[in-house]
């Protein structure tokens, strides 16, 4: 695991929820709720917060072996079922196994694992992340997820922060 005071770990408060979450936390039930969007930011204005949403032919989150910074699917995952999936779904690139690299699409799209799924719930389920945090911590995670997959500057970073940018005006 990355301990550094000078550089935060990709995915920080997901990384820091799956170490706290107690190994046999219960799935909590929540109900579907439209996320805020605004945010007050002193003396009564207003702050726009991102929007997660994914952004076609991306695939950054189908890299699933990211290597030491992230995660680990032991870390994440209280069911074994779920890490075994996990791994058998890493090829021998790193990808996954479902991924076309060349059309940059997922062929188990309609049907992907629920840890595959970039919803409220999952975020709660797996790291204890609060509904009303999602938004803020999805764009977080796949910001840093996108930079460690394709680089800083890359074309599929500029359209993700384009994207979730868009929505919250």
């Amino acid at each position: 695991m990355l301990h550094s005071l000078m550089i935060s770990p990709p995915c920080a408060a997901v990384r820091a929820a799956a170490n706290k979450r107690p190994p046999s936390q219960p799935q909590r039930k929540t109900q579907r709720q439209k996320p805020s969007t605004t945010t007050s930011h002193g003396f009564g204005g207003k702050r726009k917060d991102p929007v997660w949403q994914c952004v076609q032919n991306c695939g950054a989150c189908c890299k699933l072996d990211k290597g030491p910074t992230f995660p680990s699917p032991e870390e994440v995952f209280d069911d074994p079922s779920d890490i075994e999936l996990y791994k058998s779904l890493v090829g021998q690139d790193g990808w996954c196994i479902h991924y076309d690299k060349s059309s940059r699409k997922c062929s188990i799209y309609a049907e992907r694992p629920y840890f595959c799924r970039v919803e409220p719930e999952v975020f709660d389920t797996l790291y204890g992340i609060e509904k009303k945090k999602f938004n803020k911590e999805a764009c977080s995670c796949c910001i840093d997820t996108i930079k460690t997959v394709y680089g800083k500057h890359s074309e599929e970073l500029d359209k993700f922060n384009r994207a979730i940018w868009v929505n919250s005006s």
